[in-house]
């Protein structure tokens, strides 16, 4: 008998959690995808704004020279030559 009634309360919970989410799902779906669109527009934004550039300018965008030297310790150079 308890077999039974284990396997009823199992039943009972999976179809009731799948009633429930078919209920559910469109309207957590319309949520999350209404987050995502507005963090797209607020990024658009943020990037339309951030390259205020007029029409026909041309920007150069470079890295900044590296003042680093290599560092000598890494290895000694040896030169090799070509045996014929």
């Amino acid at each position: 008998m308890g077999l039974i009634k284990t396997l009823l309360i199992i039943g009972i919970i999976y179809y009731s959690f799948k009633f429930l989410a078919r209920l559910f799902a469109p309207y957590l779906m319309k949520k999350a995808m209404s987050k995502m669109e507005e963090k797209m527009r607020n990024q658009n934004r943020q990037a339309t704004n951030k390259n205020d550039v007029k029409i026909g300018e041309t920007i150069i965008d470079k890295k900044p020279n590296s003042t680093k030297q290599s560092d000598k310790s890494v290895g000694e150079y040896i030169d090799f030559e070509e045996l014929d």
